[in-house]
């Protein structure tokens, strides 16, 4: 594919974004000094075909010998993870691989180990003043079989945007609001918790400096994580942002995809989402694992603050 793929108007419109050509704020020379940095990074994956695996390795080495603590938080707002699922996206296409549920950013806030519980669990441990969330669904195949086997990774934030783990407060229960729930023989999934908030980046820290000298904000939209890995089929790393919130449209991560912005059907106190995930088959075993990206590991009995 080459580096022909950074030309292309996707990938400018984003570089234009992620420098924040599109606000008034920021300052010019930063703006286009950082445009052509991250389209150098581009550049760079693009012409060594560099993979999934080998990028997050680079980071991983950078968070830990360099000390770069907000890097996988930086990863999304200056757009490469993004970039990364669109270029994953482009060797799809060009091989074939085509239809399924996109890909979108994992995010850096996933926890290893969740507890495993049926279909239908609550994922909310702590009390939270808000409104419930009822979400449920289908996995099906390429062909639309059912895909009865395997797991539906998810992880959210509370009503604070805060997730636990990486509370500031301290207070949340381990594991709150993360569940891996096993696929029900009927291929069907399903889960109730507390409702998530939108959030910012860490006031003060590297990436809400780097956002205000852009001219660019540093929120997400209220949205809910997905790792589904089943026996057969691709893993799929993705997540739903809630369509009727305000920065549906405009996530600092670039996580906002089409077909992962269902709008909450609001009754009362509760709201209920109906969504289907759509599996690739998996071509060999690699394909059913995820990438080596560090993820937070704890025991369950003590929560942290910060990712190692």
């Amino acid at each position: 594919m080459g580096i022909s793929f950074v030309e292309t108007p996707e990938i400018q419109n984003l570089l234009d974004r992620v420098a924040g050509l599109d606000t008034q704020g920021g300052d010019p020379r930063l703006k286009a000094i950082i445009r052509d940095l991250i389209e150098a990074c581009m550049t760079v994956i693009a012409r060594y075909d560099i993979s999934e695996d080998e990028v997050w390795n680079a980071v991983n080495f950078l968070q830990g010998a360099a000390g770069a603590g907000e890097l996988g938080l930086l990863m999304p707002g200056v757009g490469l993870e993004h970039f990364i699922d669109l270029y994953l996206d482009a060797k799809d296409a060009q091989a074939g691989k085509l239809g399924g549920t996109p890909r979108t950013i994992e995010g850096p806030l996933y926890v290893e180990d969740a507890p495993i519980v049926e279909s239908g669990a609550c994922l909310t441990d702590d009390v939270d003043e808000t409104d419930t969330l009822y979400m449920t669904g289908r996995i099906m195949g390429p062909d639309g079989e059912a895909v009865t086997e395997g797991l539906v990774h998810v992880w959210h934030a509370d009503s604070q945007g805060f997730y636990s783990h990486f509370d500031p407060t301290r207070e949340q229960t381990p594991f709150n609001n993360r569940r891996r729930l096993r696929i029900a023989a009927d291929g069907t999934y399903a889960f109730y918790s507390k409702m998530p908030n939108g959030y910012s980046v860490p006031p003060g820290g590297a990436s809400d400096t780097l956002m205000k000298a852009l001219g660019r904000h540093g929120n997400r939209p209220a949205h809910v994580h997905f790792f589904i890995e089943a026996p057969g089929y691709r893993r799929l790393t993705t997540q739903i942002n809630f369509g009727d919130d305000p920065f549906a449209a405009d996530d600092f991560a670039f996580g906002t995809r089409e077909g992962l912005l269902p709008v909450p059907n609001r009754q009362g106190d509760s709201a209920h989402i109906a969504f289907d995930f759509h599996l690739q088959r998996a071509d060999d075993a690699t394909d059913e694992v995820f990438s080596t990206r560090k993820r937070l590991v704890v025991d369950a009995v003590e929560p942290v603050k910060e990712p190692t």
